[in-house]
């Protein structure tokens, strides 16, 4: 009986611990969870399916210097802010467009707290190459059809730009307006610039085309309301910008010209 019973303990503890060596074993204080969605050159996945790009590497790089493991979400980006005040991602990492405001007409710095402002952007209209004569200022585009990432930058200003008169089509990932464009579902598409100059003229988007860009924008990373590692993640950002690390990676994806570090952006 006594053998039995010792079986069962030992059977019991092999289980507890297969169980146990399933799990992230990092405490969740040790782990910084960014939430990302598939956006060249920032976030994207290389030809072994691994998260590359400049915030990437940047994630990466300020988790060394606080200690921690970086781990990458992808999430639905109108889903942004859910994810982050769940506690389900610990910031909104993703080339997040801070000056913008959400579709809502809501200022997107009133809904979470911003690190420092570390990259220049603005978004753009791409549309078939054929019609780009077409479309030349932004009064072109009133009542006309255009796509978005749903909950983006891009999609308040198309409907900004489209009027009561025309329409918008919100997709998944910002690449995914390509497809609406080239079907014709979408007169244009408002995506960001960074990503418009890396794909569109070239390969499955040649005939696609950049016709101008919008107004300046800027990049910054979201932390929910309060959090402390908002102040740790500026600290770290600004000894990788002075050590010129920030600049390294900047230039290995062609951004070397849109890297900043403006220090009074989300400062409270």
């Amino acid at each position: 009986m006594k053998r039995y019973v010792c079986f069962l303990l030992i059977l019991a503890i092999t289980v507890s611990a297969a169980f146990a060596g399933g799990r992230n074993e990092r405490p969740r204080s040790e782990r910084l969870i960014c939430g990302v969605t598939e956006f060249e050159p920032m976030n994207f996945r290389d030809a072994r399916g691994n998260w590359t790009g400049f915030d990437t590497e940047f994630a990466l790089l300020v988790g060394e210097k606080l200690g921690m493991h970086v781990e990458f979400q992808m999430i639905a980006w109108a889903q942004k802010f859910t994810e982050l005040n769940s506690g389900a991602i610990d910031a909104i990492w993703n080339g997040f467009t801070a000056t913008a405001n959400e579709p809502d007409g809501t200022p997107r710095i009133t809904l979470c707290d911003m690190s420092y402002s570390y990259m220049l952007n603005t978004q753009c209209i791409v549309v078939r190459a054929n019609r780009v004569n077409e479309f030349r200022a932004e009064g072109d585009l009133a009542g006309r059809t255009l796509a978005a990432e749903s909950g983006s930058a891009g999609e308040t200003k198309a409907k900004n730009l489209v009027g009561n008169n025309g329409n918008t089509i919100g997709v998944l990932q910002q690449i995914n307006t390509f497809l609406e464009v080239m079907t014709g579902a979408a007169d244009g598409a408002v995506i960001d610039v960074i990503l418009a100059k890396q794909l569109v003229g070239s390969g499955d988007f040649s005939n696609l085309a950049i016709a101008f860009e919008l107004g300046p924008e800027v990049y910054a990373i979201g932390f929910k309301t309060g959090n402390p590692l908002r102040d740790r993640v500026n600290q770290a950002m600004v000894e990788l910008y002075e050590e010129g690390k920030l600049m390294e990676i900047a230039r290995k994806y062609g951004l070397e010209e849109r890297l900043v570090l403006d220090r009074t952006f989300g400062a409270r």
